[in-house]
């Protein structure tokens, strides 16, 4: 924490006296040494303070790099809130990890369980209607995202309300599996077989809809499961996975017709000679500390809970019955760079103290999980555990918990963990 705090005000310091390099290397540095400090501590590649630590802080790093025209200086409360989210979370999963490692100790272990056969049967109910849903919107919307040309925005344009939940339900699938398969599969050959090409057309599905996030959310949940059920990972599995991704990265991103001149001309890098794989990773994690500050600047009034909220209005219909709760408008920087980081809904709901209150609930929670992981029989425990995982890494991308997406998935894995606990 004092390493943090030192390294936070040279970053702030340098920012005011113009030294963009020296501000962002200084919180990259304390992000190194925060990720390191869990993980020595704790052996555990997914702790989750050290994931917030590593990529809330190490984003925010990227973003004082201020290499994009599109950047400016930010004010202070934008400094005050990104300084609260930290230190709230941190204290807060201090806090509850104590306590929650005191009733561990107390509950001890519970006798392993052989969950294969309600994970193969949830499996095969989460594709099937994953994809009856995805040819049921080709079907009434009349197009397949891959199959358009010349459409940059195809996918933002594949969506009928309340069916596109059950469409990218597909991601959960390539996790399942891989629990399938670390508790030994099925003793039947072809019951392994169809796992695998299940898992393949959840994988195809988001190729489908030339969804990149979409892919990467299903193959990084799958990655982050296997990683909290054992423990660890092999290097050359990460880095399969990685050469795999890439291509299909970059198909999608031709197919949706977002080609390196339309690319370069949105990110307005300082550095026109930048390669665009340099240049796209980096706006895509800079730009979103930009909208938060867009927010701090502009906001004229708080919504005081109605944004943040925005999964109720919409899984339960009320968005259609009072459209004044989804009306508020979205403030940011540039009109083809819409993400947000994790806190911006905080903000724009209760300001600087929605942002410190929200994130002491997130430390809480990601402390719960934690003391969990270790004692953890249900199945769709470590999914939950490796999505909360992938939320902490994307914490500089959009506002999870404001996603009616997310509570969905959460919901899905209720069900199926619920089938495994009585069936299994």
């Amino acid at each position: 924490m004092i390493v943090y705090c030192i390294c936070y005000a040279a970053g702030y310091l340098m920012a005011r006296l113009g030294q963009a390099y020296l501000s962002g290397a200084s919180l990259m540095l304390a992000a190194v040494y925060l990720y390191w400090h869990e993980y020595r501590r704790t052996g555990n590649l997914l702790h989750l303070r050290g994931l917030f630590s590593a990529f809330w802080v190490g984003g925010q790093g990227v973003a004082c790099l201020k290499l994009s025209r599109l950047q400016t200086d930010w004010s202070p409360v934008t400094w005050l809130c990104f300084f609260l989210a930290f230190i709230c979370f941190w204290c807060s999963f201090g806090i509850i990890s104590r306590a929650a490692a005191d009733d561990g100790m107390r509950l001890g272990r519970r006798r392993e369980r052989d969950f294969v056969r309600p994970l193969y049967y949830s499996m095969i109910a989460v594709t099937a209607v994953s994809a009856a849903a995805f040819m049921f919107e080709a079907v009434y919307l009349g197009f397949v995202p891959l199959f358009l040309r010349g459409v940059p925005h195809a996918y933002s344009a594949f969506h009928v309300t309340g069916v596109h939940y059950l469409t990218v339900s597909c991601v959960l699938v390539p996790s399942m599996a891989v629990v399938f398969f670390r508790q030994g599969g099925s003793r039947r050959p072809w019951r392994n077989a169809l796992v695998v090409a299940m898992s393949v057309i959840c994988l195809l599905i988001p190729i489908l809809c030339v969804s990149r996030f979409q892919l990467i959310f299903a193959v990084a949940t799958a990655l982050f499961t296997y990683i909290a059920y054992t423990g660890k990972v092999r290097l050359k599995t990460v880095l399969i996975l990685a050469a795999a991704m890439l291509p299909l990265y970059v198909i999608l991103t031709v197919a949706r017709s977002h080609d390196i001149p339309y690319l370069n001309g949105i990110f307005e890098m300082k550095n026109p000679a930048m390669p665009i794989f340099i240049s796209q990773p980096y706006i895509y994690i800079a730009n979103n500390y930009e909208n938060f500050n867009c927010l701090v600047e502009a906001l004229p009034a708080h919504t005081f809970g109605i944004r943040m909220l925005f999964p109720v209005w919409a899984l339960t219909g009320m968005k259609f019955f009072f459209p004044y709760l989804i009306s508020f408008p979205i403030y940011i920087d540039k009109e083809e760079l819409t993400t947000l980081t994790l806190f911006y809904d905080a903000y724009y709901d209760f300001g600087v103290a929605g942002v410190a209150v929200f994130s002491c609930v997130l430390g809480g929670v990601a402390a719960w999980l934690d003391g969990r992981l270790g004692r953890m029989r249900n199945p769709m425990g470590f999914l939950f555990y490796a999505q909360f995982a992938l939320y902490m890494v994307l914490s500089f991308f959009t506002t999870w918990f404001s996603n009616p997406t997310t509570w969905f998935y959460f919901a899905v894995m209720g069900l199926v963990g619920f089938y495994c606990y009585w069936t299994g």
